[in-house]
């Protein structure tokens, strides 16, 4: 039996047919919970980092978190502007979330560099479906969103791997 959508959709007008805000919304929700997650394991790794550079990569861990915040609530925005109900406390944001749990016994700079960039290289990888999939849909807007989002995902995945990379 098909999983019902349980998407609230509120009136709007909004032009993009039924259909189609209740698919952009539900994907917005994925990745609405996927920032909130990403945000506060920037934020875990800011306040546990020990260890070589930690002034650096703290200062970069809450900058991080800060940029996600931001992300946060552009989706959310455009979630609602859909005529969505954003899903954004935290338990709703670890049952949307692509990502796996961050380890809460990481205190090393290496390691959390290390994770968080896995962690936002998974993200840019469901951001760049994200972007075809609401292109594919006909929703430019939505697309557009997810291609800034990506871009700066992925120059946040830079400055992470930059501390670790070698060749």
């Amino acid at each position: 039996m098909a999983k019902k959508s349980q998407t609230i959709l509120h009136p709007t007008k909004n032009p993009g047919n039924e259909n189609l805000r209740v698919a952009m919304i539900e994907l917005l929700q994925k990745h609405l919970g996927t920032a909130i997650d990403l945000s506060y394991a920037a934020k875990q790794a800011h306040w546990n980092v020990k260890g070589k550079n930690f002034m650096s990569v703290h200062l970069l861990f809450d900058r991080l978190h800060n940029e996600v915040e931001t992300y946060v609530d552009s989706i959310a925005e455009r979630l609602t502007a859909l005529g969505g109900q954003a899903h954004g406390t935290v338990q709703a944001a670890s049952q949307n979330t692509i990502l796996t749990p961050y380890p809460l016994d990481l205190v090393d700079s290496m390691g959390h560099l290390k994770q968080l960039a896995d962690h936002f290289a998974r993200w840019s990888a469901t951001l760049r479906e994200a972007i075809s999939e609401s292109d594919e849909a006909g929703d430019a807007l939505t697309a557009d969103l997810f291609t800034n989002i990506g871009r700066n995902v992925e120059q946040s995945l830079y400055f992470l791997e930059s501390h670790f990379q070698t060749k």
